[in-house]
């Protein structure tokens, strides 16, 4: 047990440094990257406001995506709002007292966790199906579609079929959150569970999944369209006036 405990302690924290330094280092790549025009999609806003606004529709309602294919973004629209309740939902396993706000998402976050799956089959199946999009995916979109699929899965399993005992698996998260270590939970179904967010976890930063935090420095997206207004100088040569 005390071995167990250690392995998958350790492949949690491992897998949370290589996540939060893997978000990092992207995050300063795309930051550092100069725009050397400005590009912005018309129509596009004027202000500086107005695209930051134009940048949060495309990352709460998926604007582009509407506008190009209303099944894709029903799908993706779907998939990306019930996966961040069931994030939201677990972040029980690491707070406590748990927030007011938090315990209002428990049933929303049940209900996210059903339709997961199901997004992610409707998202596969449209990648298997629609030729413009069979042509530009790659074995990576394939791999992190049934990853979550699987990670939907055996949550699901753990809620309705074989439910282990939840106040292990509390202590167990908790205590690597608060480093107040408490035994691993044996029960199979969570060790599978958790192994495969742990890949997950381990795999964002590397893969297309890391456009999460990428969308807020996309210039397309976050430019105002204001080149008479003000002028935008070439970040290679910044001495020019």
């Amino acid at each position: 047990m005390q071995f167990l405990t250690i392995i998958f302690s350790l492949m949690a924290y491992g897998a949370a440094a290589v996540f939060v330094f893997g978000i990092l280092c992207k995050i300063m790549v795309y930051a550092k990257t100069p725009s050397p025009l400005k590009i912005p999609t018309t129509p596009a806003p004027t202000t500086s406001f107005g695209a930051a606004v134009r940048v949060l529709s495309e990352v709460l309602l998926f604007r582009s995506l509407y506008r190009s294919n209303k099944w894709t973004w029903l799908g993706g629209v779907v998939f990306h709002w019930a996966f961040l309740f069931v994030v939201l939902r677990h972040l029980r396993y690491f707070l406590y007292p748990l927030p007011a706000w938090d315990m209002k998402l428990q049933y929303i976050g049940i209900v996210a966790g059903i339709v997961l799956p199901i997004a992610v089959l409707y998202l596969l199946m449209r990648r298997t199906t629609v030729d413009r999009t069979v042509f530009i995916s790659s074995l990576a979109d394939y791999f992190a579609l049934t990853l979550i699929f699987f990670i939907a899965g055996t949550g699901l399993m753990m809620k309705f079929y074989e439910r282990p005992f939840m106040v292990d698996i509390k202590g167990f998260v908790y205590g690597l959150a608060t480093f107040n270590f408490s035994a691993v939970p044996t029960d199979p179904v969570f060790l599978v569970h958790f192994t495969l967010v742990m890949i997950l976890l381990a795999y964002f930063p590397y893969s297309k999944l890391v456009h999460a935090p990428g969308i807020f420095f996309s210039p397309t997206r976050n430019q105002a369209d204001n080149p008479r207004e003000r002028r935008h100088v070439n970040p290679w040569s910044p001495n020019l006036t």
